[in-house]
C-alpha cells in the first residue's frame, strides 16, 4: 500500500519549490517498463512545461488534481491555443484526460499544486513526448517570456 497524505504533498511541494525547474515528481510505477506509469507531480508557479504531445507511440495522460490550481492549455499544430481547462476544487474541476497526439501543457497557478498523473507506458525518454517546435525549449529566457505572454493573452481565472 502506498499512502498519499498531506505530509507527503508538503514534502514534494517543498522539493519542487527549491528546484531550478519548480517541479518535482515521485514515481509510483515499478520502472520504465511498467505499462501504467503513475506519479505525483508537484508544480510551483513559474515552472515551464514545454508544450508537447504523446504520439509515436500514442499515449493517454490523466492529471488528477490533489491540491492547488492548475491551468491546462491545449494547442493546434501551429501553436494557437484551442482551449484551456482550469483544474480547481473550488470550481468543481478535478481532472483532465489528454488524448494521444493532443498538444498540451500545464501551468501552476498556486504554490503547493500537486497532481496524480497517470500515463500509458512503457516510458522511453527518446520517444515519450514530442515537443512543440513553435515553443521555446525549457530553461531558456525565451521560455519565461513565452509563458508570460501566454498567460497574459489567454488566461481567465474561472
Amino acid at each position: 500500500m502506498k499512502l498519499i497524505d498531506e505530509s507527503l504533498l508538503d514534502a514534494l511541494s517543498a522539493e519542487a519549490g527549491s528546484s531550478d525547474r519548480k517541479r518535482k515528481n515521485l514515481n509510483y510505477h515499478f520502472g520504465d517498463a511498467d505499462v501504467l506509469q503513475r506519479m505525483l507531480n508537484a508544480f510551483e508557479p513559474g515552472t515551464y512545461v514545454r508544450p508537447h504531445k504523446h504520439e509515436n507511440p500514442a499515449k493517454r495522460e490523466v492529471f488528477i488534481l490533489l491540491r492547488g490550481r492548475l491551468m491546462m492549455f491545449f494547442f493546434d499544430d501551429t501553436g494557437r491555443v484551442t482551449h484551456r481547462q482550469l483544474l480547481d476544487p473550488e470550481a468543481g474541476k478535478y481532472a483532465v484526460e489528454i488524448a494521444p497526439g493532443e498538444w498540451h501543457m500545464a501551468v501552476s497557478l498556486e504554490a503547493g499544486t500537486v497532481v496524480y498523473e497517470v500515463k500509458d507506458g512503457p516510458y522511453d525518454p527518446s520517444s515519450d513526448k514530442q515537443f512543440a517546435p513553435w515553443a521555446p525549449a525549457e530553461g531558456t529566457q525565451d521560455a519565461d517570456v513565452w509563458l508570460e505572454k501566454l498567460m497574459v493573452d489567454h488566461f481567465t481565472d474561472r
